[in-house]
């Protein structure tokens, strides 16, 4: 007597809410776009592997880490960006901090259909230019389906993961947003450290199988939230899985104090953590600067999910979304 496992999952994650306080990196003079479509129907084998990495910042990747720059000597106004801390003087030299911003994205997909019978479409496309809200940086749709050759020991195995990895020292909100209702936090876009993961493996003898996968995280102010999402939906007989791992890390803003800096033009930004004595307390002294970021850690959110399926699978889908920024939709 023939046994059959019927398994169906449904199962939709959103990822909003709390403090959550992205803001993107704008796009660079020049831009690219890439895009590809693929499409085959094979008797035998077939491969396919795709690795896309993105790495794109406010200032220069290549001296990361730390985040951010520090100039000495005097530097005047029109001598660099409006997004500035001044943090000290001493002997007639300004010191400045510049803030930075920093995006990683990556995604990586593969796959080994052995011994039967395969149809595969696919269309990938990258833009590193600024996006809406409604619009992509990238995007990836496939369709697989495959059938093992009964006296051939057929299999076929999928892997797909899609990360987003924002990190920012905070910026001037008055710098980065169009709505004049957006005021941020003190006038501050406090920094964040935030992670996104999400994907999708299966293994098998047949399989009918759908992945969608996109995100945007480049954009001209922060007017525009920063997004990833990923959904699976297949049937078909062997082991599937989806996943999402995320770790947030909100700042907030304390103690802040706002000047001009002597004739140079520049405001000053001085940060104090009341509760971690960190930052700079407000006084004339420049020893006054106790060390570490002013800036006080508001969110810690670490929520991981995964869902599995094994046997004869009528039916598995999975729908993971994150919408992280000042202004959500």
């Amino acid at each position: 007597m023939k046994k059959l496992i019927f398994a169906i999952i449904s199962i939709s994650v959103l990822i909003v809410g709390l403090a959550m306080a992205a803001d993107p990196i704008n796009a660079t003079t020049e831009t690219q776009g890439i895009s590809t479509t693929t499409g085959t129907v094979v008797l035998g084998t077939m491969t396919n592997s795709e690795t896309i990495v993105f790495t794109g910042s406010t200032m220069d990747i290549r001296d990361n880490p730390p985040l951010g720059a520090r100039y000495g000597d005097w530097l005047w106004a029109a001598e660099g960006p409006n997004n500035i801390w001044v943090i000290g003087e001493d002997d007639g030299d300004v010191y400045i901090s510049l803030p930075e911003r920093q995006a990683v994205m990556s995604y990586t997909e593969s796959v080994l259909a052995d011994n039967g019978y395969t149809e595969f479409n696919e269309m990938q496309s990258m833009d590193t230019g600024n996006k809406v809200v409604n619009q992509d940086n990238f995007k990836s749709t496939e369709q697989f389906d495959y059938v093992a050759f009964s006296d051939a020991m057929g299999r076929a195995t999928t892997s797909e993961s899609l990360l987003l990895d924002l990190v920012s020292q905070g910026s001037l909100a008055d710098d980065r947003f169009i709505c004049p209702f957006a005021t941020g936090d003190n006038g501050i876009i406090p920094p964040y450290c935030n992670v996104y993961e999400m994907g999708s493996s299966f293994t098998g003898s047949q399989v009918s199988e759908i992945t969608q996968a996109n995100t945007n995280f480049i954009a001209k102010s922060a007017d525009v939230p920063t997004e990833a999402a990923y959904s699976i939906g297949l049937s078909g007989t062997g082991s599937a899985a989806a996943w999402i791992n995320t770790h947030v890390m909100e700042g907030r803003t304390a103690g802040v104090y706002y000047g001009d800096y002597w004739d140079t033009g520049y405001p000053e930004h001085h940060f104090w953590n009341y509760d971690m004595n960190t930052g700079w307390i407000h006084t004339y002294n420049v020893n006054d600067v106790v060390g570490g970021s002013g800036f006080m850690q508001g969110v810690d959110l670490v929520y991981k999910e995964k869902t599995t399926a094994s046997g004869v699978i009528e039916a598995f889908s999975k729908s993971m979304a994150v919408q992280d920024g000042v202004r959500r939709l």
